[in-house]
Parts: C-alpha cells; structure tokens; sequence
C-alpha cells in the first residue's frame, strides 16, 4: 500500500474495520428479517420531502434474500441514492491521486518541513489554534466534507513535531465532528431542524455558543495530554512502528529555499497547488449557505484537488509519465479506504431495502410518547444515535426525524427548541463512533490508525462527552430552553 506514503491504511487496519462492518451489515440484514416492514407517507414541501406524522403503517414484508445482504456494497452504486456514494468514491481517487503526484514531486513533504519550522517553538499553541479552526468551521458554517482533506496535511505535520498519528487526527478529525455537534449557527443541522419546527432560525445560540466553549476547552486539553505523552515517550503509541516510515521519509526531505532549477520548480508546483486547494474552500464555505449551490461543492472540489495536483506536478517537473504513475499510485493507496466506505453505506441499503427503517423510527416514536419529559428529551437523543447509524447526512435526519420530534415534544412537555438540542447532540458526537460514517472512515484511510486504534484513542472522551451532552439536556428540561 504505497511504503512511507502519508495516504495508506495498514493492511491490518483493514481487515479489523472491514470485519466489523460486515458484522454490521449481517446484523442489518438480521433486522430486516426479524422486524415488520413499514413506511411512512411523505409529503413534498418547498422541495423538502417530509415524513407525515401519524401516517406509520406496516406493509408487506419486501422479498430479500440473504444473499443480497453482502452485494449490498456494489448495489449501493446502481440504487437511486448513488449520487453520494459514487461522488465520494471519486473524490477519494482524486485525493490519494493528487497527494501521490505531489508526494512523487517531493512537494509534500518540503511542505510539511516548512510548516514545522514556522511552529516548531509554539507547538502546543498550534493545537489549540488547529482544534478551534476544525470546531469553528463545523459549528458556525457546517463545513465537514471539505475540511477532511487537510487531515493529509495535519497527520505528517504532527509526526514531525514529535507526535503520533493519532495526535494528527486528534488536531483535525476529532474537532470537525465535535464542531458539527456543538453546533452554534450550522445550516445542516440546527437551521434545518428550527426550520422544520418553526422556530426563529439560530435561536438558542446563547446556549449552545456556551456548550462550544467547554467542548472546546475539553477536546483541546484531551489533544495536548495525549501530545505530551507520546513526545515524552514515542513508543507509547499504538502508530509507533507505522509512524517511523513516514518520520524517516520526512526528515530526509531536502528544504526547499534554495536558488537551484529543481527548487524553483518544486516552489512552482507548491504555489499552484496551493492556490487550487484554497480556491476549493472559499467555494466550500461561499456555498455551505446556499442550498441549491452546496450540492456542487463536492464536484468542485473534486475538480480543483485533480488540477492542483496534476498542474503542481507538472509545474514541479515531473513530466506526463510521472505525474501520472504518481496520481496512479496515489489512488491504488485508497482502495481500502473506498471499499470501506462502500460496505459502510451499505448498512442504511440493508435497512431501506427490507423496509424498515422507518419500522425503527416509529417505534422510537411511540417510546417518546409515553414518557415523561425527561426522559423524553433522552429518548430523543437516543433516537437521533441509532438513526445517524444509518443516515450521515444531518439534513436528511432532520427532515426525517423532525416532524416527527416537534408534535411529540409539544405532547409531552418540552420545548421544540429542547427536541432539536437533542437531535443534534444525537445527529453530531456519533460521527465519531459508528464506522457506518463513511467521512469517519475517510479521515482514518489518510492515516495508518485504523478504526480499532481510533476507539481505543476516544473511548474514554466520548464517555465525557456522552455525560456533557447528558447534563446540557437536562438543563435545557429544567429550564424550558426556548422561545418554545
């Protein structure tokens, strides 16, 4: 998989998250068999498809075979929600394809040199300041899949400074998604679901502006006491023995200042790759507002890593032939890492084709409706955990889950604005848990960590978060968080 490449996951890495996402499909697959198929009817609203509340009924249980189950990842290419799947499996190529051009021009790593001797005496300053750049970008302007490229960039930056891999996703991977659930003015979570419960759009912010900053103080001090720890002892890290290639390959990179042909061409190749790429994020966060024009993000950035990193090999003198076996080389890195993001959006196929997905939403639903409140508000988060197992998208929970939650908080006695706190205390933290999140699994294939190294690496701080996030909704209960 590519020796001292900054883009592998280790073979073993693999077989562990492939192995656990097939026990999850296998138990999906168990479910569909099991539970009664049911839906919902839906109703189109200012282009929004809605669930209509009350409508539950079961149906005929779909023909399914077994079989099916372990197709599921192929299937997911040809179903008529393949737009998603197929556009990140091309993102990923152009990716680990543009990363391996500039790993072959050596731009990456003089790259990364350069960094680390501007912030070589303000290390820990820089974890700080990366931790709140992630969160910020996800809580105030919803950016997540455009920010998780720069993790290549940040993994090889840590190990340089004397970290670990696990540091490196700690900087970038971690924040992104503790941003998204902090969210404070995120369109795709909390202006999607005040939306739909016709609340005042980013009401509440005081409150969770407030839940940011302690998340924030507690995820910046998890990172650096990890930090700490492995620079005193680098051993101690479970990426020791993959870090060390890397490590070598990045300290007998040449610095780039000098006068020669071969040094301008590399600053060439730099320059316009970096260009490109921050072109691809003023697009990123010129259109996360704009819902008819966040669609093409993707595609566009897409586009815009391919031109940097074939025009940034060009311009840095690879030729044709190089630059190619380095794109090629590249993406064969991040075959892995597409296969587990296939068998990842297989799990929610599994669900839809037996017809029960919303079979588990409605009994969600009824559970809400006979408790206090409460429990109630803790019902709701548990109900947007097992949905975000199977639907990533934060908008299309809400707009699933959200005419639902509204007339039942009204029911049972708590503010919509409590129910949408919930929702995205559920919709957000879990990212970083299910490896049914293909972007989750995306961060960890740039890395050499791996999804078991991952959990053992946060367990004990989502266990935190798990306590936080518990004690924030109750205080929203106590106090009737509102306007209503």
């Amino acid at each position: 998989m590519g020796e001292g490449s900054a883009i592998k996951i280790g073979t073993k890495a693999f077989l562990f998250s492939a192995l656990i996402i097939l026990l999850l499909m296998i138990a999906s697959g168990v479910l569909t068999a099991v539970l009664p198929a049911g839906r919902y009817d839906r109703v189109t609203e200012g282009g929004r498809t809605l669930v209509v509340p009350g409508s539950y009924r079961e149906i005929p249980r779909p023909s399914y075979p077994f079989w099916r189950w372990f197709t599921a990842p192929v299937e997911i290419l040809f179903g008529p929600d393949n737009v998603t799947p197929v556009v990140l499996i091309i993102f990923i190529f152009a990716v680990g394809g543009s990363i391996g051009i500039l790993e072959r021009a050596g731009i990456l790593q003089n790259l990364v040199n350069m960094l680390v001797r501007r912030f070589v005496r303000r290390k820990y300053l820089l974890i700080a300041a990366l931790v709140f750049f992630f969160m910020f970008v996800s809580a105030f302007v919803g950016i997540y899949e455009g920010m998780v490229p720069v993790i290549i960039f940040i993994i090889p930056i840590a190990l340089s400074l004397g970290w670990d891999t696990l540091t490196g996703l700690g900087m970038s991977l971690l924040p992104l998604s503790f941003g998204f659930a902090s969210a404070v003015t995120n369109p795709f979570t909390i202006a999607v679901a005040q939306r739909i419960a016709d609340l005042p759009i980013f009401s509440g912010s005081a409150l969770r502006l407030v839940f940011f900053a302690v998340v924030y103080c507690l995820v910046t001090f998890f990172v650096i006491r990890h930090a700490r720890k492995v620079e005193a002892n680098p051993a101690l890290s479970s990426c020791f023995r993959e870090d060390e290639a890397l490590r070598r390959r990045l300290r007998e990179a040449p610095p780039l200042g000098g006068e020669s042909g071969e040094d301008r061409r590399k600053w060439r190749g730099l320059v316009w790759f970096t260009c490109c790429i921050a072109l691809a994020m003023l697009i990123v966060v010129g259109t996360a507002r704009i819902p008819g024009l966040s669609n093409l993000a993707f595609p566009v950035m897409t586009l815009l890593f391919m031109a940097g990193g074939i025009g940034g090999g060009l311009a840095a003198g690879l030729g044709p032939g190089k630059t190619c076996a380095g794109f090629g080389r590249g993406a064969f890195n991040f075959i892995p890492g597409i296969a587990l993001v296939m068998m990842a959006y297989s799990v929610k196929h599994i669900i839809t084709t037996g017809m029960i997905m919303d079979t588990i939403l409605f009994g969600a639903a009824e559970l809400i409706r006979r408790s206090p409140p409460l429990a109630a508000a803790f019902l709701m988060y548990a109900a947007a955990l097992v949905m975000n197992f199977f639907i990533g998208s934060a908008s299309a929970k809400a707009f699933l889950m959200m005419p639902l939650l509204t007339p039942l908080a009204d029911l049972v006695g708590i503010t919509r604005q409590t129910a949408v706190l919930a929702f995205d205390f559920g919709d957000g933290f879990s990212n970083m848990i299910f490896p049914t999140n293909a972007l989750l699994l995306i961060g960890l294939s740039f890395s050499s960590a791996g999804y078991t190294r991952w959990m053992a690496f946060t367990w004990k701080l989502q266990l935190v978060i798990l306590a936080l996030t518990s004690a924030f909704l109750a205080f929203a209960v106590q106090i009737g968080f509102g306007p209503f």
